[in-house]
């Protein structure tokens, strides 16, 4: 599916992003918008794979 941002109205492009969680940082690859910097973080990786990182750093 292609995505916009609703600032710049151009399409996000796929960038590798770091994140921090709890004084630990990961990265993955998300769209982003090349004009403006705004990051979208889909459902499936928000409900997936970082609960999960998330879930796992708050029980060490």
């Amino acid at each position: 599916m292609d995505w916009k941002c609703a600032k710049c109205d151009v399409e996000l492009k796929p960038k590798k992003t770091l994140f921090s969680y709890l004084g630990n940082t990961f990265s993955h690859e998300v769209p982003v918008c090349p004009q403006c910097g705004e990051v979208f973080i889909p459902p499936e990786l928000a409900e997936g794979r970082m609960a999960e990182v998330e879930e796992q750093l708050e029980d060490k």
